[in-house]
């Protein structure tokens, strides 16, 4: 009789912990900062995104949206023009994103994307992002890499004419301090809690990587701006 009991238990503690842990993942999956606080929200979307339905994305509270349009010297996202075209009609703000390689000399990057993205004054400040990728496992001195991202920034500077963000991953932060040598605004990336690890206050701040909203097929990176 005792074992009946203290199985009971356990199937009760067990059904307790599973409607607890389903209440806290339906909590972080439609989570988002106070729009009170932060007004201008959006999203940004990974290389190779699946299709969007920008109109419910627009509906779901973004008011923006930053898509890849190249990645190193030789890639360049097959959806970008069809996305760009797309979320102006939705009448999203919009912006372009280029993912660094640090395998690949600075300027190529940057004729890359000057070459697929057009200049466009209504658009948002291009963004670079700088994190470690599996396929590049190149780690250059800090001098090099902080000259070479200078580069960058200067030839996409002169072609969109204006300041590029940095979205700079805690990992390349750590080991290269780019925030305290680029002056540029600064995109950081954490879930929930506003993250302290650039040497300047953010612009950007990607605060979740697991919204779900409707027209976007699985979690989104939910971005704000700074106030």
């Amino acid at each position: 009789m005792a074992d009946r009991y203290g199985l009971a238990r356990v199937a009760v503690l067990l059904a307790v912990i599973g409607i607890a842990g389903i209440a806290a993942w339906s909590w972080a999956t439609h989570w988002a900062p106070a729009p009170a606080r932060y007004p201008f929200q959006g999203i940004d979307l990974p290389e190779d995104a699946p299709p969007v339905e920008w109109g419910s994305v627009k509906a779901n509270g973004a008011a923006f949206a930053y898509i890849v349009a190249t990645s190193g010297a030789d890639r360049r996202d097959s959806a970008f023009e069809a996305n760009w075209a797309a979320i102006g009609e939705a009448g999203l703000r919009r912006g372009a994103v280029h993912v660094y390689s640090l395998c690949q000399p600075a300027a190529p990057q940057a004729n890359a994307f000057n070459t697929l993205v057009a200049r466009d004054d209504e658009a948002l400040p291009a963004a670079v992002d700088i994190a470690f990728h599996d396929d590049c496992a190149a780690r250059p001195a800090r001098e090099a890499l902080v000259a070479d991202l200078a580069r960058f920034a200067t030839m996409v500077e002169a072609h969109t004419r204006k300041p590029i963000l940095l979205r700079i991953a805690k990992p390349v932060e750590s080991a290269y301090a780019l925030s305290e040598t680029l002056h540029r605004p600064v995109w950081v990336v954490g879930d929930f809690l506003s993250p302290g690890y650039a040497a300047r206050p953010w612009a950007m701040w990607r605060a979740s990587d697991l919204r779900r909203i409707e027209g976007v097929e699985g979690p989104v990176n939910w971005d704000v701006v700074a106030p």
